[in-house]
């Protein structure tokens, strides 16, 4: 048997329409991406890239969307984001552009790089705050996620003392 491996394209989904995002559905992303590569790269490209490709995360309310595909062709449908200009979903059209921001061999790395990307993102609207009541807000956020990064690091050292 042969492992047939993957990449996985952490990608967010730019919009200045909220609705946009809200109206994201994995099966409609899943179309949208198909098209845009048969569009892009034409019937080769839509063939080998319908073999494993997944949306595997979709988060509606951040736009950060997860898609697998296999290995060999993972920059066809890298290549093929940037020219998703629109999303259309139940006859409303959103314009809409793709931000890749990772690309990784497993899910856990792409979480490891979202953690990290979302502990920036947090840190800058820190910076951006005009007063004091979000400034607070955002610390509680900033030091909740902190600390629950180091009580996951401290159970799993308890669990390998354990053993």
């Amino acid at each position: 048997m042969v492992r047939f491996k993957h990449r996985y394209l952490l990608c967010e989904l730019v919009s200045d329409d909220p609705r946009c995002r809200l109206s994201l559905d994995d099966r409609v992303l899943s179309s949208l991406v198909r098209d845009t590569i048969a569009r892009v790269h034409g019937t080769f490209g839509a063939a080998a890239c319908s073999i494993g490709f997944a949306v595997r995360y979709l988060n509606a309310y951040t736009g950060i969307v997860l898609l697998r595909c296999r290995k060999e062709f993972y920059q066809l449908v890298w290549s093929a984001l940037p020219f998703i200009t629109y999303l259309e979903n139940k006859g409303h059209r959103y314009p809409c552009f793709f931000n890749t921001l990772h690309v990784g061999g497993t899910i856990r790395t792409c979480q490891k790089f979202l953690i990290q990307y979302n502990r920036r993102q947090l840190l800058i609207l820190l910076q951006n705050c005009t007063d004091e009541g979000e400034r607070e807000a955002i610390q509680k956020s900033v030091t909740r996620s902190c600390l629950l990064e180091e009580e996951e690091e401290s159970g799993e050292e308890a669990a390998e003392a354990m053993e």
